[in-house]
C-alpha cells in the first residue's frame, strides 16, 4: 500500500511538472515575435477572429486570386441570404468540433484523442456577411503574393478527393446556419492546436505572429 501511494504521489507531481512547464513554454514562446515581412503592399484584407478559445483565419469569399465558394459552397450550409462576403476557417480535432457543441459535453475520450494525436482533423467554415473589428477581430493588409501563400496554405491543410474536390463532412453539429465542416489533413495534439494552425498561416503568409503558441492569446497580442 505504501508503494503504491508512493508511486501514485510521485505521478501526480509529475503530472503537475509536465503541465506547468507546457505552460511556461506556451507563455514564453508565444512572447516571441516574428516579423511581419517588411515593405510589402496592402492589397488584400484578412482578418483573425477568435471566440476567446480558437482563432479562425477569414478571407474575402471571393476576388481576383480565389473564389473560395466553389469549394465551401453555401448549399452546405443552411444559409439563405447569399450576401456573404468573407469566409472564417478554424482547424481544429474532428471530434471536438462535432461530438462537443458546447464544453459541458466534452468526455475524457474525445479530450484525450485530442490531447495525443490520436483522432482526425476537420476544417470549420463559416460565412459572414461583414465583420467588425473589436478586441477579438483584427484586420490584416496583406499582398498579393501573401495571399497566394496564404490560399496555399489552408488548401494544403484540406482533404481532397479522387476528383480534387474537398470533402463535405455531413452532420447535425453545426453551430449555426452558416457554417459547415470538412475533412482536413494533419494531427491535433497539445503541441499543434487550432491557435497553432491559425498562427502557422500567418507565419506562412509573412504577418506578425508567434514563435510557437497553442493559445489565441499570444496571437491576440501581437494586434493589440
Amino acid at each position: 500500500m505504501k508503494k503504491l501511494l508512493k508511486y501514485s504521489f510521485y505521478s501526480l507531481i509529475t503530472f503537475i511538472g509536465l503541465v506547468l512547464f507546457y505552460l511556461l513554454m506556451a507563455f514564453c514562446l508565444s512572447r516571441i515575435t516574428i516579423k511581419k515581412e517588411a515593405n510589402t503592399a496592402s492589397d488584400v484584407q484578412i482578418y483573425i477572429k477568435t471566440n476567446g478559445v480558437h482563432t479562425d483565419l477569414v478571407v474575402p469569399l471571393r476576388n481576383e486570386q480565389m473564389d473560395w465558394s466553389k469549394e465551401f459552397k453555401l448549399s452546405n450550409t443552411a444559409l439563405k441570404d447569399t450576401a456573404v462576403q468573407y469566409l472564417a476557417l478554424g482547424w481544429g480535432d474532428k471530434g471536438f468540433y462535432l461530438e462537443t457543441p458546447e464544453w459541458k459535453d466534452l468526455k475524457f475520450k474525445v479530450a484525450f484523442k485530442a490531447a495525443f494525436a490520436l483522432g482526425k482533423t476537420a476544417i470549420h467554415a463559416t460565412f459572414y456577411k461583414t465583420l467588425s473589428e473589436n478586441d477579438d477581430c483584427k484586420k490584416i493588409m496583406i499582398s498579393h503574393e501573401q495571399y497566394a501563400r496564404l490560399i496555399d496554405y489552408i488548401s494544403n491543410s484540406l482533404q481532397k478527393d479522387s476528383a480534387g474536390h474537398i470533402m463535405h463532412i455531413p452532420t447535425k453539429a453545426n453551430y449555426s446556419d452558416a457554417d459547415a465542416f470538412y475533412e482536413a489533413k494533419g494531427s491535433y495534439s497539445l503541441f499543434f492546436t487550432c491557435n497553432t494552425w491559425a498562427n502557422s498561416g500567418l507565419k506562412a503568409s509573412g504577418q506578425k505572429c508567434c514563435l510557437w503558441t497553442p493559445f489565441d492569446t499570444g496571437i491576440f497580442l501581437k494586434y493589440k
